[in-house]
């Protein structure tokens, strides 16, 4: 009987993280599970030296959890396999690769190299879809404020909706990627993306692709004058086609980028909301020909 240590979330998919992983049980009935609470762990690292190595390890949780583990361990590669099962809400990261809540876990160790890292107010972070700055970090500002006075599920689409309308305020921004830079007024979205998916199934970034052989992210930036027009194009972007609309829409693909707005705003990384941010910085890694090559062969095997 193959025996796993189970590192879940309980706070994931709404409070119901410690009730849904045991569908393991379920996916998987001739293993044996170990559930360990990971937010009650000081040291993942030295945790995960501690599981015997005929033990298999499991993350449970939403993208979140997998932002928390893969800076937990410093971004580098765990020394041993790292499976994922997917107990969270807006899951962003299953919709980039194809793979549906309450799917068996699978491996993930192949999706945590080479990720880019974000420079916001102090912090320094890995991050596995995106940096959300402008009114999806506004939603994510907001949707946090709901959970802590309700027990009610967060609509952040109609989060969106109400600050299209009249609660977020759009700004000036000025960007630069790979030293070329430009500004732009009324700016509703200014996000840099790994994969293509962010705020709960907006896909942002359709061209992106997390296995870029460059390793490149892309940064979008949307602006328009028109509340009216922004309000009818906004539902378009769940489906990418956005992107058509190239009077309010740009797209950059690069390494290093540098986004200001004229006025702090809420950001998030990858869910998690940083509050009154002016500016940020994304560093994406060059990969090598060797790298592209060693990449490449893990994910096929």
């Amino acid at each position: 009987m193959k025996k796993y240590s189970v590192l879940y979330n309980p706070k994931s998919g709404n409070g119901r993280g410690e009730a849904e992983v045991r569908n393991l049980q379920t996916i998987w009935p001739e293993a044996s599970f170990d559930y360990v609470d990971i937010t009650k762990l000081s040291d993942v690292p030295a945790f995960l030296l501690e599981i015997p190595e005929d033990v298999g390890i499991i993350l449970a949780g939403g993208d979140g959890t997998v932002n928390h583990f893969i800076n937990d361990i410093g971004g580098k590669d765990p020394g041993r396999e790292i499976l994922y099962f997917a107990t969270g809400t807006g899951n962003d990261f299953l919709n980039d690769i194809g793979v549906s809540h309450g799917d068996p876990p699978f491996r993930l160790n192949d999706y945590m190299a080479s990720l880019p890292k974000v420079y916001v107010n102090g912090l320094e972070k890995y991050f596995l879809n995106g940096i959300g700055y402008g009114i999806d970090g506004y939603c994510c500002e907001i949707g946090d404020k709901v959970r802590a006075t309700s027990d009610k599920k967060v609509n952040y689409t109609a989060i969106a909706i109400k600050g299209l309308l009249y609660g977020y305020h759009r700004t000036c921004a000025e960007i630069t990627i790979d030293g070329q830079s430009k500004s732009y007024k009324k700016v509703w979205l200014a996000p840099t993306m790994k994969g293509s998916y962010i705020g709960g199934g907006m896909k942002i970034a359709p061209q992106q692709d997390r296995h870029a052989k460059d390793g490149s992210v892309s940064l979008m930036v949307m602006r328009c004058g028109s509340k009216l027009k922004t309000l009818m194009v906004f539902p378009s972007i769940f489906e990418g086609k956005h992107v058509k609309h190239t009077e309010m829409v740009d797209i950059f693909q690069g390494h290093d980028v540098y986004v200001k707005f004229d006025r702090p705003t809420a950001l998030q990384i990858d869910g998690e909301t940083v509050l009154n941010v002016l500016e940020y910085r994304v560093q994406a890694p060059r990969l090598t020909e060797i790298e592209v090559t060693e990449k490449e062969a893990a994910f096929v095997g």
